[in-house]
């Protein structure tokens, strides 16, 4: 067993447990929040964030918090005139003291759902499940080697979609997470809404943990986590609105990892987690995007992570950072002078 492991198998918090709470909320403010609340026949809850109903950046905020499985606080903050945060107004801020189960066994976008055009009444169907239940379900790779694996009870998934799943997809959420249709609930939350683009830029912070994954770090040693990133207006176009929550965190995300272990680690992390360091790094994703023909994959791994950084060492007391934002560029892409 891996050291993320040996620290997770002894872990007791259930992600699920710990959502539920925050989910009864987000049901509980549905006016004034501006959500829709259904109910399949079978019985699943199915919350409507901004397909049918206009949302709220309050709601992609809670929704942010359930993502990270009730372990991470989500919150707005303003931006300073001038300075790093070029002027630009409204900020997402997230922290977490279990930032590898909250960002990792519960926020990560990880779980692959799909319906062919037949199975999904007429039109295909595809979302990356994000949230608690992947933890249930843990159909990822990633949970062997986290070593945690939730109990079965009341459970939320999050789908970045701009329709309800088909029964099929539905139905293999519910049997692969061992629950019975009145324990699951499904909050839909399209990029193009309020609650959508708020809830993709609270993952900065996961952003950062998956390319700290991703460079081989122990992630036993991440003890804790910060972070903060502009929050763009959403864009009624898919394209547009996917850009926008990207170039957030990749141009203007900011992270400090608290860390374990080595120093030579610790500060081998801090150079090479910016987004700088990707060969596709200085322009917009939607841009990059495009020039790839729209292949997902072909786009280098590396641009995943926030502009800046800053890592800890608990073991010396030592701060190292690297990266920088690039606020100009934000601006550029976003703001349209009065």
């Amino acid at each position: 067993m891996n050291e993320a492991a040996k620290v997770l198998a002894a872990e007791r918090s259930s992600v699920n447990e710990l959502a539920a709470p925050l989910v009864t909320r987000l049901i509980g403010r549905a006016d004034e929040w501006r959500l829709d609340i259904q109910r399949t026949d079978a019985g699943v809850t199915i919350v409507d964030a901004g397909i049918g109903t206009r949302g709220s950046v309050a709601a992609g905020l809670a929704i942010g918090e359930i993502c990270m499985g009730g372990l991470g606080r989500v919150r707005l903050a303003s931006g300073g005139e001038g300075g790093s945060e070029g002027g630009w107004p409204t900020w997402v801020e997230v922290a977490s003291s279990q930032p590898v189960l909250a960002c990792l066994a519960s926020q990560y976008a990880g779980w692959s759902l799909s319906a062919s055009k037949e199975e999904g009444g007429g039109r295909k169907f595809f979302s990356l499940g994000s949230g608690p239940a992947r933890a249930l379900a843990c159909r990822e790779p990633l949970f062997e080697e986290l070593g945690y694996r939730d109990r079965v009870g009341p459970a939320v998934l999050v789908l970045e979609v701009d329709r309800t799943p088909p029964p099929i997809v539905i139905d293999k959420i519910l049997r692969d997470c061992g629950l019975e249709p009145s324990q699951l609930t499904l909050v839909l939350t399209p990029t193009t809404s309020l609650a959508g683009s708020t809830q993709v830029v609270a993952r900065v912070l996961e952003v950062a943990l998956h390319k700290a994954h991703e460079l081989g770090f122990a992630l036993g040693d991440i003890v804790d986590g910060s972070a903060r990133a502009p929050l763009p207006a959403p864009s009624p176009d898919t394209g547009i609105a996917m850009g926008r929550t990207n170039d957030a965190i990749l141009y203007g995300g900011q992270v400090h990892l608290t860390v374990a272990g080595d120093d030579d680690a610790a500060r081998d992390l801090a150079h090479k987690l910016p987004s700088s360091t990707s060969r596709d790094y200085g322009r917009s994703f939607a841009d990059i995007f495009r020039d790839y023909e729209y292949d997902f994959y072909r786009i280098d791994g590396a641009l995943f992570a926030p502009a800046e950084v800053w890592v800890s060492s608990l073991a010396s007391g030592c701060t190292w950072h690297a990266g920088k934002l690039d606020m100009g560029l934000l601006r550029r892409l976003w703001l349209d002078e009065a």
